[in-house]
């Protein structure tokens, strides 16, 4: 090959590549509505992070740990935060199955109103186990978009389930790299 032709090949790589991302974009731009519900599938402490996102972000939002269906009143979009934490559980009184039944009921609630659900992954590889994985296989389904953090997909469980289901997924490198998705994925 070239140097000419080289060139070329790597600009219309560039190039293909430049088109997917923006096609990705347009395709996640402004999906949800505010006000927005956060709660998390899971008791994790990432949620917190997703409320200072929130907040950064300037969104019209509500935080709630133990969120239950009737929350959803006047909201427009349920942001759910995956990943189990044992002492979460622990302290919010949970064990996983009644906080899948908690969580099952919400999303049950969304489907009934059309609230659609934006799911996060904030805790990367770490948060990653048994029983996050349970949580993501019941609620992402679910989802009309997904943000997670890159090192919790590491194993792809997030793209397959996005790719069969057709759920736009948004990766970044940490948690505080959500926060230009949350802003490009929101209407003002």
């Amino acid at each position: 090959m070239n140097k000419l032709s080289m060139a070329a090949s790597i600009i219309l790589s560039v190039a293909a590549a430049a088109i997917l991302s923006a096609g990705q974009a347009a395709e996640t731009a402004a999906l949800f509505e505010q006000p927005l519900l956060l709660t998390s599938a899971g008791q994790n402490a990432e949620l917190q992070i997703a409320g200072v996102l929130a907040k950064r972000a300037g969104l019209t939002y509500k935080i709630s740990k133990l969120a239950l269906p009737q929350e959803l009143q006047g909201m427009k979009t349920l942001v759910l935060v995956l990943g189990a934490s044992m002492k979460g559980l622990g302290s919010a009184g949970l064990d996983l199955a009644k906080e899948k039944d908690r969580v099952a009921s919400l999303l049950a609630a969304c489907r009934k109103n059309k609230i659609p659900i934006l799911c996060l992954h904030l805790g990367g590889d770490v948060r990653r186990g048994e029983q996050t994985d349970e949580f993501i296989a019941a609620f992402l389904p679910s989802a009309a978009a997904a943000v997670v953090v890159k090192s919790g997909n590491a194993d792809k469980v997030f793209s397959k389930i996005c790719d069969e289901k057709k759920i736009p997924l948004i990766e970044v490198d940490k948690a505080a790299d959500a926060l230009e998705s949350l802003k490009k994925l929101f209407k003002s």
